[in-house]
């Protein structure tokens, strides 16, 4: 008989594991502390248009997503120590400088040196707990280092997001160096080199051209890559969470009916805002996510992930129905249980497309889903949302001014927040205006983009299918 696995306890798991979860916490939470309200200062703070916003956003996403396959193997070459002290250093900059500048090419220049320094975070963290962690354990660790980010992403918009932005939004980002570049400390004193497996040495630059040879190896594979594009269709529902969605809010979702429950109830003051968004994603995985794997653990991997993509897009199409705080959670929360529902299976589901001999390789590029809707997602998202909100309203603005006789004129390129003050000069109110804007079919094309997902998903496992047609799928 096979020996049957122990039971794992936390004691099981040494100092160093304990160490990095510390160092992931804070670090997810510093990134999903501003990530909470960042495009909501640039536009409403610093007065930035939301399309060269969503050009900032699709440019430093995807940077988390794509760095992290050349960082990992600088670090095998240049160690795991020296590399994060390199990542908590651009991460501290970056943010600080993010804080304190004001320009437009400053604040896309200071974002980049944050991302360059997430995306070189990101596989130390996993692969140093994947050297610190045996059969017995990883799957437990790995569990917790999952939970660690939510965790973060969960108590940093939370509750410190919202003090520190009653005091001044810059100090969220200042918070965040403040938490990313202390990390050094701790890394110099007491993170210790995880014992690496023996391979033959080869220069850095051999390194890189063998991953660039990979990763053309798999874009010539288009039946691989065409299933990762269709799957990124999803993902840019998902990064509206830190664009569209929070702009969207801001404008049209009254939360006073949450705050009163939450006073009636628990007699706390406390208010609803932007940087809560994220909270009820976080939220809601924390406490459903073992559940609901659970309940998908032996279900079919392509049905599933389509289950899961369902829920998430009629999530979306939720929003389209009121601007209801209580009919907004309500679209968030089934979206998020639609997400966690969808991704574990399409891990699943990339296994059975892969190649079985580049296997290893494949896998490993299983991350562009990320890189392809965060480029797609943030400029998508900007434009349509000023399509179908801010245009509608500025042109309505600007028929009232003409028609007042007023002497404004507002430029061709003016910004909502801009044309809104010129409103309130002629006695418009906020609320006269916002009759004019078109949310609920913002969302409703955003749900179609979900659907296009769903076909195409469809036609793909009809007409193209899996390599290995023995395989559950």
């Amino acid at each position: 008989m096979a020996e049957e696995k122990k039971k794992v306890s936390l004691k099981d798991f040494p100092p160093m594991f304990w160490l990095v979860i510390l160092f992931e916490f804070f670090e997810r939470g510093s990134y999903y502390g501003m990530m909470s309200i960042l495009s909501v200062y640039l536009t409403d703070q610093l007065n930035f248009t939301k399309e060269s916003v969503g050009l900032i956003k699709s440019t430093i996403q995807p940077l988390l997503y794509f760095l992290p396959i050349l960082a990992g193997a600088i670090a095998d070459r240049m160690g795991y120590r020296r590399t994060l002290m390199v990542a908590f250093s651009l991460l501290g900059i970056g943010y600080f400088l993010t804080s304190q500048t004001t320009a437009y090419s400053a604040v896309f220049f200071s974002l980049v040196i944050m991302g360059l320094g997430a995306g070189t975070f990101k596989p130390i963290i996993s692969g140093t707990i994947a050297k610190v962690t045996d059969e017995n354990t990883s799957s437990v660790g790995f569990g917790i280092f999952y939970w660690s980010i939510n965790l973060g992403a969960f108590l940093f918009p939370m509750f410190l997001v919202p003090y520190l932005k009653s005091i001044d939004w810059s100090y969220v980002m200042i918070a965040s160096a403040i938490f990313t570049g202390v990390m050094v400390i701790p890394t110099l004193l007491f993170f210790r080199e995880p014992k690496r497996e023996e391979k033959p040495k080869e220069s850095l630059g051999t390194a890189i051209k063998a991953i660039f040879s990979k990763i053309a190896i798999v874009f010539m594979d288009w039946r691989f890559i065409l299933f990762i594009f269709l799957y990124s269709l999803f993902w840019i529902l998902y990064f509206q969470m830190f664009d569209s969605v929070l702009w969207y809010v801001k404008a049209f979702v009254d939360p006073t009916p949450l705050n009163n429950f939450v006073y009636n109830t628990f007699g706390i003051k406390w208010s609803f805002d932007v940087e809560h968004v994220t909270v009820i994603n976080a939220l809601t995985i924390i406490l459903l996510q073992i559940v609901i794997s659970a309940l998908v653990r032996n279900a079919r991997a392509f049905p599933t992930m389509i289950t899961g993509i369902s829920i998430a897009t009629l999530g979306m199409a939720i929003l389209s129905l009121s601007t209801s705080i209580w009919v907004f959670i309500a679209g968030i929360f089934i979206f998020s249980i639609g997400e966690m529902t969808a991704h574990p299976k399409y891990i699943s589901y990339l296994g059975l497309i892969a190649p079985p001999d580049k296997k290893a390789t494949y896998m490993g590029f299983g991350f562009l889903y990320g890189f392809f809707g965060s480029s797609i997602g943030g400029i998508v998202g900007a434009f349509l949302y000023v399509a179908f909100i801010d245009n509608p309203m500025i042109a309505f603005i600007k028929d009232r001014l003409a028609a007042s006789g007023s002497d404004i004129v507002l430029p061709a390129r003016v910004t909502i927040n801009e044309a809104l003050a010129a409103a309130e000069q002629i006695g418009l109110t906020k609320e006269q205006v916002a009759q004019y804007a078109h949310p609920s079919e913002l969302w409703l094309i955003f749900a179609g983009i979900g659907i296009l997902c769903i076909i195409s998903l469809f036609l793909y496992e009809k007409l193209i299918g899996t390599r290995d047609t023995n395989n559950n799928k």
